[in-house]
């Protein structure tokens, strides 16, 4: 296997451990940060003092910034030093950015894969580690082997937002277990490690187990009830509410859920499973 140059910029937590990571599986690796000192640590990699310099030395670039806005804000300006070269973006954005970014890096000459990490630094390199990646189609099977080695890398395909969007989903059902757990501690009160540990979190490890199920009545698109129906969800969540509302704890984060519920009843929908919700939030198919 040839080792492949890489240059990372951005030495935070994760593009630390992504250049730790590099080293480990014998890859040359320069690094930069826009703040000096953050590459000192790391053994054997070459510390560049200015980006035009790190960005030449290697022919794949991994961006770990705060943001794809952040990223773009730093590589752009470099303009043709970007000829050639292969830009893996690892930052939190949305699929709109990436695309920009991609459409302006292709400008300059560059190559482009869009990356988001299902992963913690700790668990880099492991299979719990995923990398989803979507972009050029080239740069994804150039470099497969040095991606492999970060863990499970899942490539999503040409479109540069892919993997942003599939990573915003992803959060967007994270939050959505957030509300829950700040609903549900709001409305008991006391110790909500107590409440958390010996009834909420048991009962919310059942729960995650059913996700697959109804998924299938999603994917089915009709709806079937192997689980709960929408109508007896809609009464459920409204004396949740009520109850909520009753101990004066605002139910701001039901009151969305109960009225996609609502709508759905009312249009008739009562008796198919309560995942309809999702036909509700999707957009009407265009015929």
């Amino acid at each position: 296997m040839t080792s492949t140059p890489v240059t990372v910029l951005g030495l935070g937590r994760m593009g630390a451990a992504i250049a730790a990571l590099l080293l480990r599986t014998g890859h040359p690796v320069t690094v930069w940060n826009r703040t000096p000192g953050r590459g000192d640590g790391l053994t054997g990699a070459t510390v560049a003092t200015e980006l035009a310099a790190a960005v030449a030395a290697s022919p794949l670039i991994v961006s770990v910034s705060a943001s794809t806005t952040a990223a773009a804000e730093t590589l752009l300006p470099l303009g043709s030093a970007l000829r050639g070269r292969t830009v893996l973006n690892v930052a939190t954005g949305r699929p709109d950015q990436a695309r920009d970014l991609a459409a302006a890096l292709e400008r300059h000459g560059a190559r482009f894969l869009d990356g988001a990490m299902l992963a913690v630094p700790q668990t880099l390199g492991t299979p719990e580690s995923v990398l989803l990646h979507s972009g050029s189609e080239s740069a994804r099977a150039e470099y497969a082997d040095v991606l492999a080695a970060w863990g499970t890398a899942r490539y999503l395909g040409a479109d540069p937002g892919a993997a942003a969007l599939h990573d915003m989903a992803v959060l967007g059902g994270m939050y959505g277990l957030f509300a829950g757990f700040f609903q549900a501690t709001a409305m008991v009160g006391g110790s909500a490690r107590g409440f958390t540990d010996d009834l909420l979190l048991p009962w919310l490890r059942s729960v995650l187990d059913l996700l697959p199920m109804l998924a299938d009545e999603i994917d089915s698109g009709e709806y079937p009830v192997s689980f709960s129906d929408l109508a007896v969800n809609r009464s459920g969540l409204a004396d949740i509410q009520a109850t909520a509302a009753g101990a004066g704890v605002r139910t701001d984060l039901l009151d969305p859920l109960l009225r996609v519920f609502e709508e759905q009843e009312a249009a008739g929908h009562g008796s198919d499973s309560f995942s309809r919700a999702v036909a509700a939030l999707r957009p009407e198919p265009v015929h």
